[in-house]
């Protein structure tokens, strides 16, 4: 793995950090080729139960690298190549794609500046854990592009189409505490505590009923654009699923002892 993102997997709990803050963690290809393949390799780990995903220094993610970008572009239009973005393809849907469908929960731990691609990453998460000092822009606009990394699909199912068509259409900086209003955040921390915050949140989860939480996960994202029929018919499955689980078991036996559980993951 590039320097640009840190993979370190420790007792089930995987932890991806963007790690390029003197460009305020901007995705240059060499840190998209890295978060991308650290996504599917926690993806892939059945060891791992739980996905981090953080950055270092001020900001989470300001999305693409545009000094980067810029010469890429250039050289794309003098080559007549017709590949001017297709880091899209190439990077941010598999990113997104890594992090949506994982059987494993995921928590972004949004320690700054969240715009752009970013913002989509922790979109993409199934839970956040946002620093009172952190801001999010949708930023695409402002540079003459329209959404990418799931967030045309992300935002609208948080705050509504209206107000995803607002953030959209003018992109302005927002704050912590009014992503939390709107939804985007589910836990709001102090700045100062945000990685330890994060982690135990993530922490909780690795320790948790896996198969559970991947059925939960499956459900919701099943739910958001299927009829109440479909809805149920998916439910009827995955309970089959999670009530065949060794942890199901280890739940009900610990619930008649009075005794916390101690989950395996399976």
């Amino acid at each position: 793995m590039a320097d640009s993102v840190l993979y370190d997997v420790s007792d089930g709990l995987a932890t991806i950090t963007i790690n390029r803050p003197e460009a305020m963690n901007a995705m240059n290809v060499e840190a998209k080729v890295a978060l991308r393949d650290a996504a599917q390799a926690a993806a892939a780990d059945t060891s791992v139960r739980a996905v981090l995903l953080t950055a270092t220094g001020r900001a989470f993610c300001v999305g693409q690298d545009l000094k980067e970008h810029v010469g890429l572009l250039i050289a794309a239009h003098e080559s007549g190549s017709g590949e001017v973005m297709n880091t899209v393809k190439e990077h941010y849907n598999p990113i997104v794609r890594a992090l949506t469908e994982m059987p494993k929960p995921v928590v972004a731990g949004v320690n700054g500046v969240a715009a752009g691609a970013g913002f989509g990453f922790a979109l993409a998460a199934d839970y956040r854990v946002v620093a009172d000092t952190a801001k999010f822009n949708t930023s695409f606009a402002g540079v003459a592009l329209t959404a990418d990394s799931g967030m045309s699909w992300t935002l609208p199912r948080l705050v509504g189409h209206s107000r995803a068509a607002d953030l959209m259409l003018f992109p302005r900086s927002i704050s912590a505490q009014e992503a939390y209003e709107l939804g985007i955040v589910n836990k709001l921390v102090p700045a100062d505590d945000l990685a330890a915050e994060a982690h135990a949140v993530a922490r909780a989860l690795a320790d948790g009923p896996t198969v559970s939480y991947a059925s939960l996960k499956e459900s919701l994202a099943y739910g958001a654009d299927h009829s109440l029929s479909e809805a149920l018919d998916k439910e009827e499955e995955l309970q089959a699923k999670a009530g065949a689980s060794e942890d199901h078991t280890i739940a009900v036996k610990a619930f008649l002892a009075k005794e916390p559980p101690k989950y395996v993951g399976r």
